[in-house]
């Protein structure tokens, strides 16, 4: 369903379901590649924010022109781990940021902005969101042509960014959820995603199939699947029982699925990368396998002329 491409000394992951698309460019890059060194060790495409000269600033000029993207306008703003939406429009040779809510016709400065999903229908305009561990997922309505791209860790999957991107696309641009094709690409695995009892009791308390969400780890230190489901567990209230031992993981992709599904998308238009970003740190960048010092990857979607 992915496919790797390498240019530049650089390699990065394309989504087949977009690639049918050749007015779209997309990319997840990986770690191979780039100047940076130490635990960032490879292509850190850095936060949103960079300084001129920096290696993170360089490796991403190299990268973008390795997709021969780096003509188009780059929409990049802070991620917070929240559901806020952002609507990327043109206002004068600069990129404005519509916040979702609002009427449309609301102008906000694109500097410093906070968000963790962005949309637009222009051209030559490359949304992007940086991982390392979280779910990038990219969108694209291929009725109306409209392109999104979301940052999704457990807050912003708790909070329903998936399911409410959807929304605002529907809003905003009158997308039908059945013209969408959907890309999830590298991220941590339940294998590896071990989680306390307060993540546990918040999505069972949010989710009606919250339970589906975790997978019990083995508690030897190998942390493979054992079992599937929560059934192992207390059925005491939240709160009134220890779970201590139970090693629960967390299947973010199970949770995105799960909103995907809700949201009207068929299951034959969405595409998982079947990565484990802690497990592959030799392809990619791991906060939780490597610390906060470690890079970070970026994903990119955008449309031609």
């Amino acid at each position: 369903m992915f496919s790797i491409k390498s240019r530049g000394g650089l390699k990065w992951l394309e989504a087949s379901n977009l690639n049918r698309f050749p007015w779209i460019v997309q990319a997840f890059s990986t770690r191979l590649g780039g100047a940076t060194r130490a635990s960032a060790q490879g292509l850190d495409l850095g936060h949103a924010y960079l300084p001129k000269g920096s290696l993170q600033e360089k490796n991403r000029r190299k990268f973008l022109r390795a997709l021969g993207a780096e003509s188009f306008a780059l929409s990049s703003v802070h991620q917070i781990h929240s559901a806020e939406i952002l609507v990327v429009e043109d206002a004068h040779e600069r990129l404005n940021y519509l916040p979702s809510g609002y009427p449309y016709n609301l102008e906000v400065d694109g500097r410093r902005i906070s968000g963790d999903a962005l949309l637009t229908a222009l051209p030559r305009v490359l949304l992007t969101v940086r991982t390392a561990d979280c779910i990038p997922i990219l969108l694209l309505d291929s009725r109306q042509r409209i392109v999104g791209a979301i940052h999704a860790g457990w807050r912003g999957a708790l909070k329903r960014i998936v399911e409410k991107t959807i929304g605002e696309m529907r809003r905003i641009f009158g997308s039908r959820p059945q013209d969408l094709f959907v890309a999830l690409g590298p991220s941590i695995r339940a294998c590896c995603y071990e989680v306390g009892d307060e993540v546990v009791d918040a999505f069972c308390g949010a989710f009606v199939n919250g339970e589906d969400f975790f997978r019990k780890i083995s508690g030897s230190g190998e942390r493979h699947i054992t079992v599937s489901g929560m059934s192992f567990l207390s059925m005491a209230p939240p709160g009134h029982a220890s779970r201590k031992g139970s090693h629960l993981g967390l299947d973010l992709v199970a949770v995105v699925k799960s909103q995907l599904k809700s949201a009207g998308v068929p299951h034959a238009r969405i595409q998982v990368a079947d990565f484990c970003t802690s497990c592959r740190t030799d392809l990619f960048f791991s906060y939780r396998k490597e610390g906060s010092a470690t890079g970070r990857m970026m994903t990119v979607i955008g449309m031609k002329e």
